[in-house]
């Protein structure tokens, strides 16, 4: 593992669930941060805490366009891509760039300055898997022109991207494949079960649950994913590698435990399957316990807990609109 204290890293999304707390961890390890985001679904208010914060600037950019950095830059960390069905549904072409032209702008930026660069890929490039768990060997199961190929191939082809410019560059690279993650800062609209489930459980409405909810999800609390994505970050490892957490639950459970949580009335809305929604999805996280010794340590009863309270304290509804 490298120390990374005293570096500079470029955080594309840096304003999305994820991203902004990926900029706190890196402050946290005393790393310089240049967050770049163009709001498209991220919010800038999730990083109103780092406001003063002499180590970590703010750049309202799009990663699609050419961005440079005068001075060094140690690390690149791409998480610029709507990651919400809601939103690269609402953003088809933007998904798409954000993916293939976007990665490739981050990439360069890493080439040039001799950068580890980090991109966040997603469990979505495995599909409806054949394979359970999913492992890193497996290559998926994906419907190429179904309304989710937006987010799935984009990712797909940013994995490739990443791969030629390791072969072709020599560029420093590692590829971490995101589960499902939650936890706070999720926008309460952005479409996802966790934050549906609560906005519903908090108004006493029905919880709207897309088939019978039999289908499985590995929800990972954001902490921890974020602990691994840095691990990577800083380690020597190529990757892919899978960040999840691999205790398996089904979507009806998840909705009771949240309803529970809130102390409200259970009561369930079904609704069709959307197109191409997996019926399971769980990580092998064998490789990110070999190769970072990073194990998920947060319990789904404890990380609901913390999502719901956060989402107490906040006015509801809201119309914001999370990673950017």
């Amino acid at each position: 593992m490298v120390d990374a204290a005293g570096k500079t890293c470029v955080v594309f999304g840096a304003a999305g669930f994820i991203g902004s707390h990926l900029c706190d961890r890196l402050l946290d390890a005393g790393v310089t941060v240049i967050g770049v985001d163009n709001e498209s679904t991220g919010r800038w208010e999730n990083v109103e805490h780092l406001k003063g914060v002499d180590a970590f600037t703010s750049v309202n950019h799009d990663v699609t366009e050419p961005f440079r950095v005068d001075g060094p830059v140690d690390f690149v960390a791409n998480l610029a891509s709507p990651a919400s069905p809601m939103d690269y549904l609402r953003l088809p072409l933007q998904t798409l760039r954000a993916g293939s032209l976007g990665t490739e702008r981050a990439l360069d930026l890493a080439t040039e300055h001799d950068a580890r660069f980090l991109l966040t890929s997603t469990s979505e490039v495995y599909g409806e898997p054949s394979e359970h768990p999913q492992r890193e060997t497996y290559w998926g199961n994906v419907n190429p022109n179904g309304p989710r190929s937006v987010y799935d191939e984009s990712k797909r082809y940013a994995e490739a991207l990443t791969m030629a410019y390791r072969r072709e560059h020599g560029t420093n690279t590692a590829i971490a494949r995101v589960f499902n993650t939650y936890g706070p800062r999720m926008r309460i609209d952005d479409g996802r079960a966790v934050p549906a489930f609560i906005d519903a459980a908090l108004r006493g409405d029905p919880l709207p649950i897309h088939g019978d909810g039999s289908q499985t999800r590995s929800l990972c609390f954001v902490s921890d994913l974020v602990e691994g994505l840095y691990l990577l970050l800083v380690s020597g490892a190529c990757g892919p590698v899978n960040l999840g957490n691999p205790e398996e639950v089904t979507v009806r459970e998840l909705a009771l435990a949240i309803a529970g949580e809130v102390g409200g009335p259970a009561d369930l809305n079904f609704h069709p399957r959307p197109v191409d929604d997996p019926s399971r999805r769980c990580p092998d996280i064998t490789v990110a316990q070999s190769q970072l010794e990073w194990t998920p340590r947060v319990d789904l009863a404890h990380g609901i807990a913390v999502t719901v309270r956060w989402f107490r304290e906040r006015a509801l509804p809201t119309t914001d609109t999370t990673e950017g």
